[in-house]
């Protein structure tokens, strides 16, 4: 409804993972780092945890679309599958041939993609989201498949992201063997105070939002004061203020505007947004 009214080519506060509004706050730039730095380093294990709307499955994307083309990719979003699944989903998303359904096959064909991608110099990573979720045997599945190896590397870097639960389930002495495995970890903190503003007016550049269009600095302090920092909330909370900025016919977005929209998104709304 206020798109054309504030010019924008799009909304600018969606909650959909878009790595076209990634901002790269500190700790979502030393998360990319330390991915980066797992993958081209062949470490095997990685892990990256954050808190429900902190960014995690926006940076999954952002690393695919700015990875080098040599590292071949498989990206796992819903974690809702056995560990048979797991395999099949793997090779189709690398796009590695097999006919048969079997979990031995299955293995073999991806050990045997892995090598081959290893003799052309390639290296091939898997992301697997919302790893929080996994049962143990999942997780035993994922140190199978971390043990296919060379004498001298990782084949295969496999990145399990997931909330601050996941840390507690990698405790759990059934899968021990994985925790030790993990070469890297990073856990992704809510932007800090002096990020809101850059993480509002990056967004609505992005948009291309009119110029006019401004949030003032008392709107940004609350705005912080009851998102504490995590993007998702943050999006919730300016994009209502869009809506009743637009009905009040204003480019001005000021701690008014903010404090009528907190008072609607209390209570059951945030709570099942936050489920998303």
């Amino acid at each position: 409804m206020y798109r054309q009214f504030y010019s924008l080519k799009e909304s600018p506060f969606n909650v959909t993972s878009d790595p076209a509004f990634f901002f790269s706050s500190k700790r979502h730039e030393e998360a990319f780092n330390h991915l980066v730095y797992g993958i081209t380093s062949r470490k095997g294990m990685i892990v990256v945890t954050g808190e429900i709307g902190t960014g995690k499955t926006t940076l999954c994307r952002v690393l695919l679309n700015r990875i080098p083309r040599k590292i071949k990719t498989a990206l796992i979003l819903n974690p809702s599958f056995s560990d048979l699944q797991l395999l099949q989903m793997i090779i189709n998303d690398l796009g590695i041939p097999c006919q048969k359904k079997n979990k031995l096959d299955l293995v073999g064909a991806i050990a045997a993609f892995l090598v081959d991608q290893s003799t052309q110099g390639s290296n091939v990573a898997v992301i697997i989201d919302e790893c929080q979720n996994l049962n143990i045997r999942q997780l035993e599945q994922i140190r199978l498949l971390s043990n296919l190896e060379t004498e001298k590397e990782k084949l295969l870097q496999i990145i399990l992201v997931g909330q601050p639960e996941l840390n507690e389930k990698l405790q759990n002495p059934g899968i021990r063997q994985l925790n030790q495995r993990v070469s890297v970890r990073y856990h992704i903190l809510p932007l800090e105070k002096n990020e809101i503003k850059s993480y509002i007016d990056h967004r609505l550049k992005t948009a291309d939002a009119n110029q006019r269009l401004k949030f003032t600095d008392p709107a940004i302090d609350l705005i912080y004061n009851y998102s504490q920092g995590t993007p998702r909330v943050i999006n919730i909370v300016c994009d209502r203020a869009l809506l009743a900025g637009f009905v009040r016919e204003t480019f001005t977005i000021d701690e008014n505007i903010i404090q009528e929209c907190v008072k609607e998104i209390k209570g059951p709304i945030l709570s099942e947004v936050m489920k998303i």
